[in-house]
């Protein structure tokens, strides 16, 4: 789910509202406005987001919800390989966050054991930052947070969607989905401030201390009458100190303070949540008791040779595997364009294999180009075509294929493979691993 940068994006379709998120980094402690590697946030048009989800493709889909207000999120991957999450939308008004694609803050994903004390306070630490990261970039406004906005990335971190700041407006003007945990001010005047987002902070440290969704007012209550037992979740006895559940419960009063200009700014919360942090040298997927993602399965022998960039002993492959991997693609032809098109089309194809086979590159590529152009599909012929651009001292256009490839087959490694090796020739070593990575997955899942 994750990424390491905040990007926000959103298509202008009539008929559909697509939001992509890209979730914010765990930045350094201390004054963080002088990030320079973080993108600055940025709109998507349709088509990219098309492409990204291979034309919001069913097998792309992660999260179906709602019924008055329907919407569905699309995993998704940029030119770049970053890994996006996009959310596609009716015509009708924002739904509820609940039907939004949550891991759950208090309940490791896939998993049923209770999250430890140590993890919980990595994940408002992170929150923190993310908002004081977005405060930074003139994002004060964040509609409706609460744990179901928060995301874990690959290596087990938390990360803040920002789903939340799709809606930012400059009047502020929101809604809420329970008036019990609305900011005070938005219930008076219609509209959030940034002080409203850490009235919605202090509902989430709530959620972190008791386990469950708790309403400030009668939180408060239990605190001023000192019945911080009942506020607790007990899955977390022993495992800190009352100093510790004390100045978290001080600091979640403080958020939740019934007068807007009473509430710590996010640089305060990065402050004071700074100093509670417990085994900050410890891996956030050991503290979930979950196994590291980055761990992949050994190369085959096209993974080996796309890492390697040999050029020879993928076309030896790639030439062995033949076209096994088009069974189940259609292309929707007349009777009339079958008769005729179609004869011509498999024509250009068998010289395009030919010529594939005698290394003629530039010959299989104008012939597989004439196949493509006839509007005939095959995941094999982009394949092919793309090794024989990189032979041919073309990466850029090799990039292409192997993306078009993947946009046919989406979970086909062989497209995966050769985004690497294209990548790689690009001198874009990180999404080159990126892509190696996925291909190696997908063909370990295949497998």
């Amino acid at each position: 789910m994750g990424g390491q940068c905040s990007n926000l994006g959103c298509c202008r379709k009539p008929s559909h509202k697509t939001a992509v998120l890209e979730a914010p980094p765990h930045l350094e402690n201390g004054d963080n406005s002088d990030v320079t590697d973080v993108p600055a946030f940025r709109e998507y048009t349709l088509d990219q987001l098309k492409s990204a989800t291979s034309g919001f493709a069913v097998e792309y889909i992660v999260s179906e919800h709602g019924e008055k207000a329907p919407n569905v999120v699309y995993r998704g991957k940029l030119e770049n390989q970053k890994k996006i999450a996009v959310k596609r939308f009716t015509r009708m008004a924002w739904p509820d966050a609940r039907q939004f694609l949550c891991v759950l803050l208090l309940q490791q994903p896939g998993e049923t054991q209770p999250m430890k004390w140590t993890m919980r306070l990595r994940v408002v630490l992170y929150l923190a930052q993310a908002l004081e990261y977005c405060t930074n970039q003139e994002r004060t406004l964040y509609h409706d947070l609460n744990a179901y906005r928060v995301l874990f990335d690959e290596e087990c971190n938390p990360r803040l969607s920002t789903f939340g700041l799709m809606k930012n407006s400059r009047d502020g003007k929101s809604y809420s989905t329970n008036l019990a945990f609305t900011p005070p001010e938005y219930l008076r005047t219609g509209r959030i401030t940034p002080e409203s987002v850490i009235y919605s902070f202090g509902t989430l440290l709530l959620d972190l201390l008791s386990g469950k969704h708790i309403p400030p007012s009668h939180a408060l209550d239990l605190i001023r009458d000192r019945n911080l037992q009942t506020l607790t979740d007990s899955c977390l006895d022993g495992q800190f100190s009352d100093s510790d559940g004390t100045e978290l419960v001080r600091l979640a009063s403080r958020c939740l303070q019934y007068e807007a200009r009473e509430r710590p700014n996010p640089k305060s919360l990065v402050t004071a949540l700074t100093p509670l942090q417990k085994d900050t040298e410890v891996p956030s997927h050991v503290l979930m008791g979950l196994p590291h993602s980055s761990s992949v399965s050994p190369l085959s022998p096209l993974g080996e040779a796309c890492s390697r960039k040999d050029l020879t002993a993928m076309l030896e492959i790639l030439e062995k595997l033949g076209y096994k991997d088009d069974e189940g693609v259609t292309n929707e032809l007349s009777f009339h364009m079958w008769t005729d098109q179609m004869q011509e089309s498999l024509n250009f194809k068998k010289k395009g294999d030919v010529a594939f086979r005698q290394k003629d590159f530039r010959e299989a590529i104008e012939c597989y180009t004439q196949f493509i152009d006839g509007g005939m599909i095959s995941p094999t012929v982009c394949a092919r075509r793309s090794l024989c651009y990189l032979m041919s001292d073309m990466p850029k256009e090799a990039l292409d294929d192997a993306i078009q490839a993947q946009l046919i087959s989406p979970l086909w490694h062989v497209a995966s493979y050769l985004q690497s090796a294209s990548l790689s020739f690009l001198e874009m070593e990180n999404e080159s691993q990126i892509a190696l990575k996925e291909g190696s997955n997908l063909e370990s899942k295949r497998n």
